[in-house]
């Protein structure tokens, strides 16, 4: 039986990281993002690879969008089996103080619409799956903490935070209201940098590292949350 997963907010280190892996247990990937000239190229990466693989480019951010490239992967690829989620969102409103009310909306455009939007659109696919599943990736800005909250703030990434935080508790409503559904739903949380992106200091996590969290998340699927540092 086929089955694919749809990455969306594909881009250098962790979708690009865990594309690979899921191509190689034999996924069909669907690649999404507003970048199209990114997309081609991570397209062909994995075709290079032997991997059977499109890109579909919309917005996280734009629920119709997002639901129309779930709906051509599936137009290709058959039914979607696994939706990850790497969207994100918050750079604009990392100041909260200055930022505009429409930058800090964005944020939960990305964060919680968005997602949920992939959710509804592919919900009839992972529930008949017997292995459906949707996987976060989720950042350590969002741990409620004073020490979180101050380097949040002190790097100007509260837009971020906010972002994190808001995806943290839907991964945990998400995972309760499916489980009796069979779909798993799950999230890595990356508590430092990942090599190969903007924020890379020289010593990140190895994207392969989170992609190899993610497959044991979704093949023990008893755990709903994974932390990497």
């Amino acid at each position: 039986m086929s089955r694919t997963i749809v990455v969306v907010g594909f881009g250098p280190g962790v979708s690009t990281g865990v594309a690979e892996k899921f191509g190689a247990e034999g996924f069909a990937v669907a690649l999404v993002g507003r970048n199209a000239e990114r997309l081609a190229a991570g397209v062909a990466a994995l075709k290079a690879g032997g991997v059977t693989a499109a890109g579909f480019p919309a917005d996280a951010g734009d629920p119709v969008a997002i639901r129309a490239a779930i709906g051509q992967a599936r137009a290709l690829f058959g039914p979607i089996t696994v939706i990850h989620w790497n969207a994100f969102g918050g750079a604009e409103a990392g100041d909260l103080l200055a930022a505009d009310p429409a930058a800090v909306a964005r944020v939960f455009d990305i964060a919680v619409v968005g997602l949920l939007s992939a959710v509804h659109e592919a919900l009839p696919d992972l529930k008949a799956a017997g292995q459906g599943a949707v996987l976060v990736t989720n950042g350590a800005f969002g741990d409620p903490t004073p020490m979180m909250d101050a380097f949040a703030v002190s790097l100007k990434s509260m837009g971020v935070a906010l972002a994190n935080a808001a995806k943290h508790k839907l991964v945990g409503l998400l995972a309760q209201a499916l489980k009796d559904d069979g779909v798993y739903v799950g999230e890595v949380t990356i508590a430092g940098t990942i090599k190969g992106t903007a924020w890379d200091a020289g010593a990140g996590i190895e994207p392969s590292a989170v992609a190899d969290a993610f497959w044991g998340l979704y093949q023990a699927r008893d755990e709903v949350r994974a932390r990497m540092s």
